[in-house]
């Protein structure tokens, strides 16, 4: 029997080393499944909505570096599919995203669910094309392939007509990286680390207080890093939701640049003369809103294709693979540098944290009957879990908690949207758990976000695949309620309501369990840690405890202007 289109494919891309493939089955790619589903050694997940398929394919592609396959099918499935591939470019995660198309002699005669998929997806990726003829499909996904694992990783789109899957295809195109695409060698990338790492020293050795913001520690090497930190005497910033690059308890942590950060974490930051950023866009909450690097700090970037920001001072480009430059860096160093004026950063973290976790347990943070701190859930759990825990996190200010009281260390790992989108952490457990199911994971999400992708635990379920859900439930939107408070000093539409997700999880084929007493927390966690099914706990909390240190009743009536 001849190979087909989809056939060769399949082919290539699990002979590239792609595993998985996240879909909500669609009748525009009935070929490509069914030969998906044929081939040993791959698995094929169906998903509860496109969007989870999404954010479990960027799940996958962030724990493991290389990319998984999400599928969808023309208008709507593609634009449900778009929220995770969204993530994917701005977390800079490899993702393939196939997208199916109407049949080619249907194209522009305003088809069912027809849309321009290259150019709706152009914005989202680094590559988006359509295939205009059955026999370019093998060419333009080896392409693909290329552009989503190349120096500068991220999501490529192709879009197939339907009728191209079933065609004859006897041609053979290898899926090489993008590494190959370039010819890169290990000498010549030696050599130019090298190189790289000379003028860093220069640069660090002139410096009197250099501070590094880090990215991805798959990215900038967490053992790398933490040893150039130590010979190179600069201490380290985790971008946000970066902070498994680096351990929190190090003298050399300085903190981690999120929402809210206090004055007193940023004050390294404020002070430095040097400021380095590895692996990492400069986002606006990594930057705090754009205020660093200063006017007169300089800025260094290490990184391939790393976004340049509109800084006034001097800017150094390094336009290079941070773990290698940082190994060269270590490599050339004799000894640590001597202790000096940088020691002072030894205390921050202590400083912030010490400070943190006594306000929240000693400064009247009491909530209301029914309710438990987010912190101290926070805290019990760090405690209960093993170092190798797989963590994920979703958007809103129930995370602020989390960020805040954890306590990363770099045997953990964290899986979350840079992009703060809602329904990241259910999907993204469930592909952790799929692909390392020796490993704990749990998934951190508010009750705004859990309604958003949560069905997704029936896949979990369905795929048996354990994994633990903390939704911290306080029945509002919580981010946007404290920025009406803030701003408009009243509240609108934030309002979701107290909902039983037990119940709902155990509907779903899950464990359910509730915590609205203080004094069970540890027991409630500690039996949904050893739960052998996929688990949801209701994590009851106090609206009012809006944020670390902030309530929301003192937002919508601050002291001094009471009458």
């Amino acid at each position: 029997m001849a190979q087909t289109v989809a056939g060769a494919a399949v082919r290539q891309l699990v002979e590239a080393g792609v595993r998985t493939a996240y879909t909500v089955p669609g009748e525009s790619f009935l070929p490509l499944l069914d030969a998906w589903e044929a081939e040993p050694g791959v698995r094929l997940v169906s998903t509860r909505h496109e969007a989870g398929a999404a954010f479990m394919a960027e799940a996958e592609g962030k724990l493991t570096g290389r990319p998984a396959l999400a599928l969808a099918s023309r208008g709507p499935g593609a634009a449900n599919l778009a929220i995770g591939v969204h993530t994917a470019r701005q977390d800079q995660t490899p993702l393939v995203a196939i997208l199916g198309q109407v049949e080619s002699g249907a194209l522009g005669r305003e088809s069912f669910q027809e849309v321009d998929l290259a150019a709706m997806y152009a914005p989202l990726t680094g590559w988006a094309r359509e295939a205009r003829t059955a026999e370019e499909v093998p060419g333009l996904l080896a392409e693909a392939h290329r552009a989503a694992t190349g120096p500068c990783p991220g999501p490529v789109a192709l879009a197939v007509p339907a009728d191209f899957w079933t065609a004859a295809y006897d041609g053979a195109v290898r899926l090489t990286t993008g590494h190959d695409r370039h010819g890169d060698t290990g000498d010549s990338t030696a050599t130019s680390a090298d190189r790289f790492a000379e003028h860093l020293a220069g640069l660090l050795s002139s410096a009197h207080r250099p501070v590094a913001i880090c990215g991805p520690g798959d990215r900038v090497g967490r053992d790398t890093l933490r040893a150039a930190g130590e010979v190179a005497g600069f201490g380290v910033y985790s971008a946000f939701r970066r902070q498994d690059c680096f351990d929190e308890d190090h003298p050399h942590f300085l903190g981690h640049l999120g929402l809210g950060v206090p004055d007193d974490v940023r004050e390294a930051l404020e002070n430095a003369d040097l400021v380095m950023v590895l692996g990492t866009r400069l986002d606006a909450i990594t930057s705090q809103d754009h205020r660093y690097p200063l006017p007169h700090q300089h800025l260094v970037l290490v990184g391939i294709g790393l976004p340049r920001p509109r800084h006034p001072g001097l800017t150094t480009v390094l336009e290079a693979d941070p773990h290698a430059v940082l190994n060269a860096l270590v490599r050339r160093a004799t000894e640590p540098t001597s202790a000096g004026p940088r020691t002072q950063w030894a205390s921050v973290w202590e400083r912030h944290h010490t400070a943190a976790v006594r306000y929240a347990r000693a400064t009247g943070e009491s909530t209301r009957p029914g309710t438990v701190h987010p912190a101290e859930v926070v805290a019990t759990l760090r405690r209960l879990v093993p170092d190798d825990v797989i963590l994920t996190n979703d958007a809103g200010n129930f995370s602020a908690f989390f960020h805040r009281h954890w306590g990363f260390r770099t045997t953990h790992r964290l899986l979350a949207p840079c992009n703060g989108a809602m329904g990241y952490a259910v999907p993204a457990a469930v592909a952790a758990k799929l692909h390392r199911p020796l490993n704990t994971v749990v998934a951190l999400v508010g009750d705004g976000g859990v309604l958003m992708t949560g069905q997704e635990i029936e896949t979990a379920v369905r795929y048996a695949a354990p994994i633990v859900v903390l939704a911290f439930q306080n029945g509002m939107y919580g981010t946007i309620a404290m920025h009406q408070a803030t701003s408009h000093g009243r509240l609108a539409g934030v309002d979701i309501g107290r909902l039983d997700l037990a119940t709902w999880a155990r509907g779903l084929g899950a464990a359910g369990f509730v915590l609205d007493d203080p004094s069970h927390t540890e027991a409630v966690l500690t039996e949904a840690l050893r739960s052998d099914r996929p688990c949801v706990v209701d994590v009851r909390t106090d609206p009012d405890v809006i944020a670390p240190g902030r309530r929301l009743s003192g937002l919508l009536d601050p002291p001094g202007t009471r009458s």
